[in-house]
């Protein structure tokens, strides 16, 4: 007769192994978006080679040394995304504190000596992603199952029954817990599953990385500027989905729900160096280079998963562990010119590998007692970092902008940037991975995210000391969603579980204001 088994995982380890996290959830925190004073963001952030705004402070710290008066400055706004749906854990209108931060400036000679603080939210997490599709027998129970069969998931004892007391061979936390769901026939040595036939996806992300950057500067000569930054970051992120499939039961239609709550928390630093200068001396032109260091991630993922039935069963895991991510190296290129005091033009390209992000195993901590303090022994992930090379991609980014001024008091700005795709047409989020990355992943969907196009403008008005700014962004990127990854049987067509990607896109407005003050 046949037999329905319900497996229940054991999350509880005696010994807790290394863990990293995966490809996926690391490009979400890497990423970074155009954001700062109103007066950057207005110009579309090209002012690398133009300094003399905060904002660079982060990009090419040489910007900095441009200053010639001491200044403060706080930016907040609202950030708003067009085409949300709504969903309750999340709000498609958010405010944001977005900036804040001095330039003390002191002269010598004929040259500046400049120190700066800024703090900025480098990355806005607040998103609503919505999908929905047919499965046409594809699903997540029939990936599970396709695991089971091919033995990734338990090893069969003798009578071909899985045995739950043995450790996985390579699963995810949802295949330890869809299990559940897989019928066994005995008699046949068999497996089944339920066909599922659409599929509806919800999820509302939030949170932020804020960055603090403490900056030392100058100029020689009012000609050659150089700067250094160094970087702390704040990592905040927070994600909570409900993935519905409805599948046809031997009784009837059900349908099953995955509830997944994930938190990322951690810290890191980085260090920046850049320097401006004019090739010329009679001319105003200038040209920027700036290189960033990788940013070391020391950071905590926490999540709590249940996937239940309309039926009123249900299981439930959840895990917590530390991690390591190193981001690439940035490299950026900028020109910059002004004629008179009425027009300010500037270009900059930056540059980064993404296909050379580091996810990290926590191997050991150790108590320093000459300094006083525990730090923590990582090695790479390999298996991971060989998928991230798969999936990821160099990211370049061209920013534009230019600067009006009809009158000294009152300026206009345009800008426009081109962000590249960080993810490969061919990347997936592989859950057969023989990584704890992979294994403890507690979902299975991934967007691959296609190239952003930010178009930008704002106006600012100075009254004395006082400058006022407004800004308004216009981000769009589009992508395409897939709930768990293909499988694909050599030996039998039928068995495949595919399902074909959704197109999604994030399309964003943001109206930023800016208070400033010089003195």
């Amino acid at each position: 007769m046949m037999k329905k088994y319900i497996f229940v995982a054991a999350m509880a380890f005696a010994a807790m192994p290394v863990l990293a996290q995966e490809t996926y959830e690391n490009a979400k925190v890497a990423a970074e978006d155009l954001n700062g004073t109103a007066r950057y963001v207005g110009m579309g952030g090209a002012m690398e080679a133009l300094g003399a705004d905060i904002s660079t402070i982060g990009t090419n710290p040489a910007g900095i040394g441009l200053f010639r008066r001491s200044t403060m400055g706080l930016s907040f706004g609202l950030v708003s995304q067009q085409d949300a749906a709504d969903f309750s854990a999340g709000n498609k209108t958010n405010m944001s504190f977005d900036q804040i931060g001095f330039v003390y400036s002191s002269r010598s000679g004929g040259s500046f000596l400049n120190f700066g603080f800024n703090y900025h939210k480098s990355r806005n997490f607040d998103y609503i992603l919505s999908a929905a599709d047919k499965l046409n027998n594809a699903s997540q129970n029939k990936l599970t199952y396709a695991k089971q069969k091919n033995g990734l998931l338990f090893p069969s004892n003798a009578d071909g029954v899985p045995d739950i007391g043995h450790p996985y061979v390579q699963c995810n936390q949802l295949d330890d817990i869809y299990a559940r769901n897989l019928n066994y026939d005995p008699d046949l040595n068999t497996w089944f599953y339920d066909p599922a036939t659409s599929y509806t996806m919800d999820r509302a992300h939030k949170g932020y990385v804020g960055e603090y950057d403490f900056n030392i500067s100058g100029n020689l000569n009012d000609r050659v500027y150089l700067g250094f930054t160094m970087g702390l970051h704040d990592v905040n992120y927070r994600h909570y989905s409900e993935y519905v499939e409805q599948l046809q039961g031997p009784s009837g239609p059900y349908s099953m729900m995955v509830s997944d709550e994930r938190k990322i928390d951690g810290s890191g630093v980085d260090v920046k160096a850049g320097v401006i200068f004019r090739p010329v001396e009679t001319s105003p032109f200038r040209l920027g280079i700036s290189i960033a260091t990788p940013t070391w991630y020391d950071l905590t993922t926490r999540n709590s998963t249940v996937v239940s039935d309309n039926m009123g069963a249900s299981q439930s895991n959840g895990e917590s562990y530390d991690y390591k991510l190193y981001t690439p190296w940035k490299f950026g290129l900028s020109a910059g010119h002004t004629i008179g005091n009425y027009l300010a033009l500037g270009a900059s390209y930056e540059f980064a590998d993404y296909a050379h992000l580091d996810s990290r195993y926590v191997t050991g901590e150790y108590y320093d007692y000459w300094y006083g303090g525990y730090y923590s022994e990582s090695e790479s992930d390999d298996a991971m970092n060989d998928h991230t090379d798969r999936t990821l991609k160099g990211v370049s980014t061209l920013k534009l902008g230019l600067e009006y001024k009809p009158a000294p008091e009152i300026a206009v700005r345009f800008g426009y940037n081109y962000v590249s795709p960080m993810y490969k047409e061919e990347g997936f989020k592989d859950g057969t991975l023989n990584s704890d990355g992979s294994y403890y992943s507690s979902a299975t969907d991934y967007t691959n995210w296609k190239s952003t196009n930010r178009i930008t403008c704002g106006i600012g008005y100075n009254v004395g000391n006082m400058n006022l700014d407004v800004a308004y962004q216009y981000s769009s990127t589009n992508g395409e969603f897939s709930p768990f990854m293909n499988y694909f049987d050599n030996n039998d067509k039928s068995e495949d579980n595919v399902c074909d990607a959704v197109n999604v896109s994030n399309k964003r407005h943001q109206l930023l204001f800016t208070i400033g003050y010089k003195f």
